[in-house]
């Protein structure tokens, strides 16, 4: 039950007659699906589950190391695979019967696995975390060299770029603000999920795919773990606001024409099979690796074969559905199934498994109830609940199946978790299993302690102590030591900036220790406006930036100074920036080394020293972040320890 990014594919596709082929591929197996669905030949009667487990890997200074080739040859097993971020690797877990002691079982192969990576991964100075989002991940971490270099990631980066023309600008708005344009898919390498299989009959498909799709908001709520991205406090799970920009491929169009994105939830409930979806793929979004060595379906089904149906497998494998419809073999008998994307990966692997037990638990549950969940609710209504449970999770108001209204934590615990015992139960699931797990998401409800809460009440207790880069370090290190521990997350203790380690983990890069929010000036803007700024916010520099946000000057005290030694009838507010500012200053880029950048805010007597990357002003570093890390250095010489402010 696997589903990675692309699959592999042959050769580099060709032109317009691939795609033909491609398409025609397509159509034919789609066909021969619908084909073995009328006669009765997908399997009906059998549970199984299955799972994913995406991860991160990191170095000893908490930061993704780019080693997941060398990890997978030296783990040398196939559950494991490669991601397209060379610093993220996945797990696919055996599918099993669902009943009996299924999740035990699930929790102790994923263990077992990950004990297996994380064991050849420290023997080379590296560790495993599981993590929505990396709280320590940067844009500097994003460029193509960090891609796993196999033909498949860069032909599906190229297609997209392609297809959308231009690079993608982000905005998330949550807490704070995000706004930064990227040139690749890599921003979706800032993900990791923990995704769950179900085995459904196929008669009952179209039902079971509704109710999933019903539940993603209500289950997502109690599991949410991204709320950090790039140090900015945004949605609950901002995974799902970041996957959905960072392979979009939809160009600007007519306000009136709906173009929808190739990640999505969907726009209606499902009325007959999974066809339905597939159809609508097909239909809607062009293929992006168009070419695959192609076996006739209908030739597999004349022989008595299950046919592999790899062209369709492919292409749906790049329409990223949050519930997605999938088909499989086992032991030579083909298979239809429900694979939810919506689960983040982390904060522990029990707590990974009781969110699959409870949507799982649910799913059975509720189809028991509602064998035509359409009939009872309207589809924007689920649609709506996902959105506001990805937003602010536990706290948010969701509207169940009767049309009330009320907080996800209420709906949890009154409705999810007492449709699960009962769904659990039902197929037969160990007594002891179905109170352990579910136990797990009912303390986490209860708590209120999700991934996603534990993270920002540890940044608000660190809050004034230490720099920004710290705290992401401290926060990391602190989630990776309770991992080890291996308790659910609603038992962890706040994060301490100490747990970051010294002072060398924080101070690395200039990204790490500059500052962002600094005032700007233009260069028409009177040098009364620079004045007053210098006065208020006690700096002795002002950067001058155009309206693109390229740096392109710089006014000093000092020029302020000679300004006014022309005269006591100088008349600051008619003079523009223009004619004081140094043009072309010296400037340092985010990725330069810390002890390199001080050393040129030293030498050239610099109060400040701008930070840009691609010709945008982005950063600033100031005498005050030379004298903390002077201070840090010495501190060292001297045996001492960094302290914590």
């Amino acid at each position: 039950m696997t589903s990675s990014v692309g699959n592999d594919v042959s050769e580099a596709s060709g032109g317009g007659q691939d795609r033909r082929q491609f398409t025609h591929a397509l159509l034919r197996e789609v066909h021969a699906l619908d084909r073995m669905l009328a006669d009765g030949r997908i399997e009906s009667g059998v549970r199984r589950i299955g799972a994913e487990q995406e991860m991160f890997l990191v170095d000893r200074n908490w930061k993704p190391a780019p080693v997941a080739l060398e990890i997978l040859d030296a783990v040398d097993d196939p559950h494991l695979v490669t991601e397209v971020g060379a610093f993220n690797l996945e797990l696919n877990l055996d599918p099993r019967g669902f009943g009996g002691d299924c999740f035990s079982a699930m929790e102790a192969q994923l263990n077992e696995l990950l004990g297996r990576v994380r064991s050849v991964a420290n023997e080379r100075g590296v560790d495993v975390l599981l993590a929505g989002i990396l709280p320590t991940i940067r844009t500097s971490d994003l460029g193509l060299s960090n891609m796993v270099d196999k033909d498949r990631y860069h032909r599906l980066n190229a297609a997209i770029s392609n297809l959308r023309g231009t690079d993608v600008d982000f905005y998330i708005k949550g807490i704070d603000e995000l706004r930064i344009r990227h040139d690749s898919v890599m921003v979706e390498a800032c993900n990791a999920s923990f995704q769950v299989h179900l085995q459904v009959d196929p008669e009952t498909f179209a039902n079971q795919y509704n109710i999933a799709q019903l539940l993603a908001g209500p289950v997502l709520a109690c599991a949410t773990n991204s709320p950090l991205l790039f140090g900015r406090r945004l949605w609950a799970e901002t995974r799902i606001a970041v996957f959905q920009q960072a392979v979009d491929t939809r160009r600007p169009t007519h306000h009136m024409r709906d173009v929808g994105p190739r990640v999505t939830f969907g726009d209606r409930w499902l009325r007959s099979s999974i066809l339905e979806l597939y159809r609508e793929d097909i239909s809607r979004f062009p293929p992006l690796l168009p070419d695959i060595k192609i076996t006739d379906p209908f030739e597999s089904l004349a022989a008595g074969k299950a046919p592999d149906l790899a062209a369709l497998r492919l292409h749906t494998g790049t329409v990223w559905r949050w519930n997605r419809g999938c088909y499989g073999i086992s032991d030579g008998v083909p298979h239809v199934r429900i694979e939810n994307r919506v689960l983040p990966a982390g904060p522990t692997t029990i707590d990974e498994v009781a969110n699959a037990a409870l949507w799982l638990g649910v799913m059975v549950g509720l189809a028991e109830r509602h064998p035509d969940i359409a009939a009872e609710v309207e589809f924007e209504q689920a649609k709506s609940n996902f959105v506001a449970a990805a937003r602010q999770g536990l706290g948010a108001p969701l509207t169940w199946i009767d049309g009330e209204e009320m907080f996800a934590s209420r709906l949890a615990l009154e409705h999810l978790l007492p449709l699960a015992h009962e769904g659990l139960t039902a197929v037969g699931v160990d007594d002891a299993d179905r109170e352990r797990y579910l136990d797990v998401v009912e303390r986490r409800v209860r708590s209120g302690n999700t991934g996603s809460r534990w993270m920002l009440h540890s940044l608000a207790d660190m809050r004034g102590r230490g720099t920004p880069g710290q705290r992401m370090t401290s926060l990391t290190a602190a989630m990776a030591a309770r991992q080890r521990a291996d308790r659910p997350v609603a038992d962890w203790t706040l994060a301490q900036l100490d747990e970051g380690g010294g002072w060398e983990h924080d101070f690395l890069k200039v990204e790490q220790i500059m500052t962002t929010d600094f005032q700007t000036v233009h260069e028409d803007d009177p040098v009364s406006l620079v004045a007053n700024i210098m006065d208020w916010n006690r700096v002795r520099q002002v950067l001058v930036e155009d309206g693109n946000g390229h740096l392109v000057g710089i006014v000093s005290y000092r020029a302020l100074l000679k300004l006014l030694a022309r005269g006591t009838m100088v008349d600051l507010g008619s003079i523009a920036v223009a004619e004081v500012m140094t043009r072309d200053p010296v400037y340092i880029s985010p990725d330069m080394d810390t002890v390199r950048a001080l050393d040129v805010l030293r030498s050239r007597t610099l109060a400040a020293v701008p930070v840009v990357h691609n010709g945008q002003l982005i950063g600033l570093v100031t005498e005050h972040h030379y004298m903390a890390i002077a201070g840090q250095l010495l501190l060292q010489e001297l045996g001492g320890r960094m302290p914590s402010s």
